[in-house]
C-alpha cells in the first residue's frame, strides 16, 4: 500500500498530513486558509490521491508559515508513499486547458536537488 502519515510541528504550525497514492480522491482538508483548502481539495480529487490534512498556524500574523509548512508535509509524505519508487517513470509533465487558465506541470522524481 502506497500510504503515508506525516506529522511536522515547528515553532509556528502543527500540521498533520495523511495520504493515500491509490485512493479514489477523496479529501477532508483543514488548514484555516480557504483558498489553500480548496486547492489542496481539487489536487486530491483530480489526481486520485486521497489526502487528509490538518494545520494549525500563525494564522494571525499570516497564512505563509500555514501554506509553506503544508507543501513540506505534503513533499515528505509523498516522498515516503512512493517508497523506492518501483514502477515510477521518472519524468512526467502535464497541460490543462481549464476554462480561461492553462495549467502546465512538470515533475522530475529522481530526488536530486540540482542538476551538474
Amino acid at each position: 500500500m502506497r500510504k503515508a502519515t506525516i506529522t511536522r510541528n515547528t515553532a509556528e504550525t502543527r500540521i498533520e498530513v495523511a495520504i493515500d497514492l491509490d485512493g479514489t480522491g477523496t479529501y477532508d482538508n483543514r488548514t484555516g486558509v480557504g483558498f489553500f483548502d480548496h486547492m489542496l481539495d481539487q489536487l486530491s480529487r483530480h489526481s486520485l490521491i486521497d489526502m487528509t490534512i490538518r494545520a494549525t498556524g500563525d494564522l494571525h500574523v499570516d497564512d505563509h508559515h500555514t501554506i509553506e509548512d503544508t507543501g513540506i508535509a505534503i513533499g515528505q509524505a509523498l516522498t515516503k508513499a512512493l517508497g523506492d519508487k518501483t514502477g515510477i517513470r521518472r519524468y512526467g509533465n502535464f497541460l490543462l486547458a481549464m476554462d480561461d487558465a492553462l495549467v502546465r506541470a512538470a515533475l522530475d522524481l529522481s530526488g536530486r536537488p540540482y542538476l551538474v
